[in-house]
């Protein structure tokens, strides 16, 4: 049952995102210029406290558009879109910031990514041994 909750909860807020950058291009009149020419970029990122994803309900969720313009309830859309167009949308190359100190407490935080990157289906789970761990990668994608 909390799966199913945490599939329903992503894909209405990955709908809302996606659509509603679509909307705009639909209500234009004929003949207008397309408002982009890049492919969309929405994304639905979550956070809950376990080990995976399938046994755990999201904590908190956020929505990062990347494309045409950085936008979306994450607190740093910007700097996370900047940093996830230096990986090209790869969640795996976004490294831990040098110099941060995390204890090897165990207390695992699974980090969840669905959505579309540059016009390609995008689903990514991720298990950090803590939430200073999960700070640390990609400094501000997952820090929300």
């Amino acid at each position: 049952m909390r799966n199913t909750a945490r599939w329903a909860t992503t894909l209405g807020i990955t709908a809302t995102a996606v659509c509603g950058s679509l909307a705009g291009a639909a209500l234009a009149s004929p003949g207008a210029a397309p408002a982009s020419l890049y492919a969309p970029s929405a994304l639905v990122l979550t956070v809950g406290h376990g080990e995976s994803a399938a046994t755990v309900t999201p904590d908190r969720a956020v929505t990062l558009t990347c494309a045409p313009r950085p936008s979306g309830s994450h607190p740093d859309p910007v700097r996370a879109c900047a940093e996830l167009r230096g990986t090209e949308g790869d969640f795996d190359a976004l490294t831990a910031e040098d110099g941060v100190l995390c204890t090897r407490e165990y207390q695992p935080v699974v980090v969840t990514v669905d959505g579309v990157w540059q016009g390609r289906r995008v689903s990514y789970e991720r298990t950090f041994s803590n939430e200073c761990v999960k700070n640390a990668h990609g400094t501000s994608v997952f820090t929300f």
